[in-house]
C-alpha cells in the first residue's frame, strides 16, 4: 500500500528535522571548549593587565617614596640593619595592596634578607598567598649603568657595579604570584600555554637626598 505524497513528505520533514538537531547538537559540542577558553581568557587576561598595572604604579611609588628620605641610612644603617626608608618602602607597598583588596600574604611579618649592600629582599608566603607568594626587592645604591637602555634594571634590583656602596638611585621590584584559569581550560584544546607564573613590576628613582 503506497503512502500518500502528503505523509511522505511529512515523515521526510521529521527525519530531516531530527538530523538538523542532531548537527547542532554536534556544533554545540565542539564550539563549547572554545566559547568557554575565551570567556575565561577574557577575565583572566583582563585580571593580568590589571594586576600588572597596579604593581607597576605601587613600584614607582614605592621607590620615589624611599629616594626622597635621606642616604644616611643607608650608608649608616640603624642597629637592625634595615634602613628607615627601606621601612617606609615596604610600609607604603603592605597599605597599597590592603587598600587595593590585594593579598599581602603576611609581608610586614617577613624578616628582611641582605642580597647585597643597600639590598633587601622581602619573601612572603603567608595568609593563603597563591603560588610562590609575594617578592620585593629594595636596593637603595642602584646604580644607572651608562646605556641605561640596554641595561634596564631587572627584579633583581642588581646594581651594574659591584662593590662600595654609591648611593644614586633606589630600585624598587615586585613579584606576585599570580593563578591562571586559562591553562586549565586550554587543556580542553588539546594544548598548554607557557604563562608566567608571576606578575612583575619594577621601578627606578633618583635619590634626592
Amino acid at each position: 500500500m503506497a503512502l500518500h505524497p502528503r505523509s511522505q513528505c511529512g515523515r521526510l520533514a521529521r527525519k530531516v528535522g531530527r538530523e538538523d538537531r542532531a548537527a547542532q547538537l554536534v556544533e554545540f559540542a565542539v564550539t563549547l571548549p572554545l566559547l568557554i577558553a575565551f570567556v575565561v581568557g577574557i577575565f583572566d587576561f583582563s585580571g593580568a593587565f590589571t594586576l600588572k598595572q597596579k604593581l607597576t604604579n605601587l613600584a614607582r611609588d614605592a621607590a620615589r617614596g624611599a629616594a626622597a628620605d635621606p642616604a644616611s641610612d643607608v650608608t649608616e644603617p640603624p642597629p637592625g640593619g634595615v634602613p628607615a626608608s627601606v621601612s617606609d618602602a615596604l610600609q607604603m607597598i603592605d597599605n597599597y595592596l590592603v587598600a587595593n583588596k590585594i593579598n599581602d600574604c603576611g609581608l610586614l611579618t617577613t624578616a628582611p634578607t641582605p642580597i647585597a649592600p643597600a639590598t633587601w629582599k622581602y619573601s612572603a608566603t603567608g595568609n593563603g598567598c597563591p603560588g610562590t607568594g609575594l617578592v620585593i626587592n629594595i636596593n637603595r645604591a642602584y646604580y644607572f649603568p651608562e646605556n641605561a637602555a640596554a641595561q634596564a634594571p631587572d627584579v633583581s634590583c642588581a646594581a651594574t657595579t659591584p662593590g662600595t656602596i654609591s648611593v644614586i638611585a633606589t630600585c624598587v621590584s615586585i613579584q606576585y604570584a599570580y593563578q591562571w584559569r586559562f591553562g586549565n581550560v586550554e587543556s580542553l584544546l588539546g594544548s598548554k600555554a607557557g604563562l608566567p607564573s608571576t606578575i612583575s613590576a619594577v621601578s627606578v628613582a633618583m635619590n634626592e637626598n
